[in-house]
Parts: C-alpha cells; sequence; structure tokens
C-alpha cells in the first residue's frame, strides 16, 4: 500500500507500473506537452515539467521506494532532495539513448549533449613587443593528465576492476536518518568504493597508475605568434589538454598578453614613442635616431626653423605594427619634449647669450601697461613645493580648511 498516489496519476499509470509501463508513460506524455510542440500555452509547459518531476522520482528505485512509504514528504530536507535533474536535461538523456529518434520530431527540440569533456586548461603567454612585431613560434610544456597506457584506463588487471556493489557503481549512496516526524535523505560518498564506483584488489591495481587510471604526461606545444597579434588573443589547441577515461579530452588555451615596452607604447596598430630633444635642435633642427622593433633604425630629420614645441606630435607614415592577418602597417608617432638649458647657463657665455638674441625674433609684448601707469618691480622666486599655493603640492581639501567647524556630509544616489 503507497502513501501517495499522485505522481503515479500525473503519468496515468498505477502503483505497481513496471519500469517499462513507467518509461511508455513518460514517452507519451513528454513528446504530447513538450513546449516546443505547444509553443505560447503555459498550461502545457506546466504540465510538461509534471510529467518529468514524476518520471525523474518514480524511475529511481530508491527514490520511488521512499516515496511510496513516506510520500513527497519523505523526499524533502536532504542532499539531492531539491528538484532533481531539469525537465529538459530529462527529456534529452531519455531520447537520447534511444538512437536520436526524436530529435527532429518537432521544430526547437533539445539535441542531445555529446559526451563529457575535461576541463579546459588556460595559460598566459607573456610576448615581447619585438616578437609581436617580427612573429615568432614559441615552445611551451605543460603538464596534463593522459589516460594510463599500461591498463588503458582500467586502473587494474583487465577483469579485476568490478563495479562496486554497494553503490552500484554510481560512487555515491543515498542515506536515511530519522528525525523525529521527519526524515532527512541526503547523499554522502560511498566508503567501499571512496566515490569511484568500481572496486579492485590492491594485488590487482595497475602498477603504473596505482588504480588512478590517469598519469602525469609532460606536453611541447608549439605556439605560433602571428606577426601584429594583438594582447589579449587566444590560441587553442583542441583535445591537447587532459584525459580522464570515458570522457573527451579537454583544451588548452594560451592567451597573448604582451610584456612592457621601455621604448614604445602600441595602441592598436600604431606606436608611439616618445623623443627628448634639446633645444637647439627644437629650433634650429637636426637628426634623432630611434631604434626599431627589428633592429632598424629610423633618422628623422627636424627641419631647420620648424620650432618643435614641448609635447608637439609629429607622424611617420607606415612605421607601426604590422595588421594582424593583413599587409599593411599602422603609424608611428613621435612625441617631443624639450630639454631647456640649465639655469644660468649665460652668465658663462655671455657673447653667446647676445648672439642668441640677435638671431631669434624679437619679443613680443603683448600686454603693456599704458604710458601713465605707475609700475613697481616684481622679483621671481623658485618656489617651495613643499608650501601650500598655486605651485606647491598641498592643494586639496582646500575647503576642509577653510571651513574647519563644517560637518562631512555623505550623499547617497536614491
Amino acid at each position: 500500500m503507497v502513501k501517495e498516489t499522485k505522481l503515479y496519476e500525473t503519468l496515468g499509470v498505477s502503483p505497481t507500473a513496471t519500469e517499462q509501463e513507467l518509461k511508455k508513460a513518460y514517452k507519451t506524455g513528454a513528446l504530447k506537452f513538450h513546449p516546443d510542440k505547444n509553443r505560447g500555452d503555459p498550461a502545457a509547459e506546466q504540465k510538461f515539467k509534471e510529467i518529468s518531476h514524476a518520471y525523474e522520482i518514480l524511475s529511481d528505485p530508491q527514490k520511488r521506494q521512499i516515496y511510496d512509504q513516506y510520500g513527497e514528504a519523505g523526499l524533502e530536507g536532504g542532499a539531492g532532495a531539491g528538484p532533481g535533474m531539469a525537465a529538459e536535461d530529462l527529456f534529452a538523456s531519455f531520447f537520447g539513448g534511444m538512437g536520436g529518434g526524436f530529435g527532429g520530431m518537432f521544430s526547437g527540440m533539445h539535441q542531445q549533449r555529446g559526451p563529457a569533456k575535461a576541463k579546459t586548461i588556460h595559460h598566459v603567454h607573456q610576448v615581447s613587443l619585438e616578437d609581436m612585431y617580427r612573429g615568432k613560434v614559441s615552445k611551451l610544456a605543460l603538464q596534463r593528465s593522459i589516460v594510463c597506457p599500461k591498463c588503458e584506463g582500467r586502473g587494474g588487471k583487465e577483469g579485476a576492476v568490478r563495479k562496486c556493489m554497494s553503490c552500484d557503481g554510481h560512487g555515491m549512496k543515498t542515506m536515511m536518518r530519522q528525525m523525529g516526524p521527519m526524515i532527512q535523505r541526503f547523499q554522502t560518498v560511498c566508503p567501499d568504493c571512496n566515490g569511484e564506483g568500481e572496486t579492485v584488489r590492491d594485488k590487482d591495481r595497475c602498477k603504473q597508475c596505482f588504480g588512478k587510471k590517469t598519469v602525469v604526461d609532460r606536453k611541447v606545444l608549439h605556439v605560433h605568434v602571428d606577426r601584429g597579434v594583438k594582447s589579449g588573443t587566444k590560441i587553442e589547441f583542441r583535445g591537447e589538454g587532459d584525459q580522464a577515461p570515458g570522457i573527451l579530452a579537454g583544451d588548452v588555451v594560451f592567451e597573448i598578453q604582451q610584456k612592457p615596452h621601455p621604448r614604445f607604447t602600441r595602441r592598436e596598430d600604431d606606436l608611439l614613442y616618445q623623443a627628448e630633444i634639446d633645444l637647439v635642435t627644437a629650433l634650429a633642427g637636426g637628426t634623432i635616431y630611434i631604434e626599431h622593433l627589428d633592429d632598424r633604425w629610423l633618422s628623422v630629420e627636424i627641419l631647420p626653423g620648424e620650432a618643435i614645441s614641448p609635447g608637439t606630435v609629429k607622424m611617420i607614415r607606415g612605421q607601426g605594427m604590422p595588421s594582424y592577418r593583413h599587409h599593411d602597417f599602422g603609424n608611428m608617432y613621435i612625441q617631443f619634449s624639450v630639454k631647456f638649458p640649465e639655469k644660468n647657463w649665460a652668465a658663462t657665455n655671455p657673447a653667446a647669450y647676445e648672439a642668441l638674441r640677435q638671431v631669434l625674433p624679437p619679443p613680443e609684448l603683448v600686454n603693456t601697461p599704458p604710458p601713465d601707469a605707475m609700475t613697481e618691480p616684481g622679483d621671481l622666486e623658485d618656489v617651495d613645493n613643499t608650501q601650500r599655493g598655486f605651485g606647491g603640492a598641498a592643494m586639496e581639501d582646500d575647503d576642509e580648511h577653510e571651513h574647519p567647524h563644517a560637518e562631512r556630509v555623505q550623499c547617497a544616489s536614491q
């Protein structure tokens, strides 16, 4: 005598239904009420979920036994006692095991998921800007787990590894505990097989992997760093990662990351170079030399009278980075800073000072006082950066010092 019959009624079977009768009832109901066949019908979607929930419980002998004895209340309150497998996942696993005959029955059907796959191994590959400019093949070694070649992933001698009878090969056991009027149901690692789902005697274990089924292997991969590749680009090696029996080998992904460069800053396909020139070169012209990323040297002419001011930016077309997988190049931008003479430089050579004044254009007095204005001298002094003021470093929190008794108010957006 069962305590409840609700789940049986949902499937449309009697409490004495066999496993085959449960499967047949679920197959009929799931196909009839599947959301992809009943688009826009929330009642059908709800019915599909109820049928899936009922079959997920009744198709499990342990869950069915608990349900028959205690009802759905007996399934509550323990690990694994939640909603269980999602309705669509249950549908995919049910029909996926039948040769895919129902996979295209109606539009939008969820297809069978592929076999499990090992996790992807991620690595960051630091690359210099020179190697990004010229291209390079890097040989990178990594350690991974592979299926033991001696026992072919069995863990022991052929025929010696058996399914654990205690947990039926699942690696987990469902336990029940009486807590007053309630029955707590929870799952725990099977103590007989330590969660492996299989048992093998110590003398029959593989002498190479010691029953672990996998061994550590060293693999060398050739990572092709293409010319012009950008930082953040990912290079993938499919199936070169970890292996394990019964699952697909994982992938290995290398993410290219550019190392900081002492001379150039990269932005997309362009390069920025900071050039410091002296005042004579800035005013009278001259030649500066730039070491490129491929050991070439660029000679850059500054024309006489061009008057390069601090912060000026010039461009050399086509001397930037090669465009990734294209045949053109970016540009090189040069930002100039001007190094001025030391203080009081003219005191040691008054003649040079006077000659410079004769060569340079005369100063233009933009702001002059009227003839009848009173003037007085204003002597310039060097600024002490530790003092407060426009030339000092301590310019913040002025409002707080001006209003020492003002309260701090924190504004919060509504």
